[in-house]
């Protein structure tokens, strides 16, 4: 039995992905930001961080989303993974991993544009520089999946990718990486079980102009 708790819009997105493309049968519990329901003791028991993704797999709680990933691809789909000793081990744990270096500029244009709700909390400075930092760093993704063929790091990665384009505009091959991403029957599928936006409530969030 897999259970996810799973707020719309967020880093859970990524393990429901995963679900779907694996063909898993799979208990969603939705959650919210807004509702104190992620500080509940019976969650902070699951997430101590008070975060999601969270998830139990056949009786095991994590709440780490790359970590989730990587077991359930281990447990139930090889195939979305590469082993150690395959040739495209290292670019399959790059693109895993690179997908925090994008998420780490995301959360910041996240917490200005749309957490720090009045003008004078933010900081248009950093919001321009984190702006400029993600362009840079989607430089470095796509078009093709990152270890040859679609694995869990093309989720992590892709659904860093997804969110980028709320911010800027994708170069090229990150934008062609993002159309592949969502050509897919089990993205389409996991989009379709999201649920109502909970966090992104415009398509686009332009950085401020000086």
């Amino acid at each position: 039995m897999i259970r996810l708790w799973h707020v719309a819009q967020s880093r859970s997105f990524r393990v429901l992905w995963a679900l779907e493309e694996m063909g898993l049968e799979y208990q969603l519990e939705h959650c919210s930001f807004f509702d104190r329901s992620l500080r509940a003791p019976e969650h902070l028991a699951r997430s101590p961080a008070g975060r999601v993704p969270a998830a139990e797999i056949e009786g095991e709680s994590m709440c780490e989303s790359g970590a989730i990933l990587l077991t359930l691809a281990e447990r139930f789909a090889p195939e979305l993974r590469v082993g150690e000793g395959e040739a495209a081990r290292a670019a399959f744990l790059e693109g895993l991993h690179y997908a925090e270096t994008l998420g780490a500029h995301l959360a910041n244009l996240t917490q200005h544009h749309i957490v720090l709700r009045e003008d004078w909390m933010r900081s248009p400075t950093v919001m321009r520089l984190e702006a400029a930092r993600l362009r840079n760093a989607l430089k470095a993704v796509g078009p093709g999946w990152v270890a040859g063929r679609f694995t869990v790091a093309d989720i992590a990665l892709g659904y860093a990718v997804y969110l980028a384009q709320r911010f800027v505009a994708l170069p090229e091959g990150a934008a062609a990486y993002l159309a592949a991403c969502e050509a897919r029957a089990g993205f389409q599928r996991a989009l379709a079980a999201d649920g109502p936006a909970e966090i992104y409530r415009h398509a686009f969030y332009p950085a401020p102009e000086e």
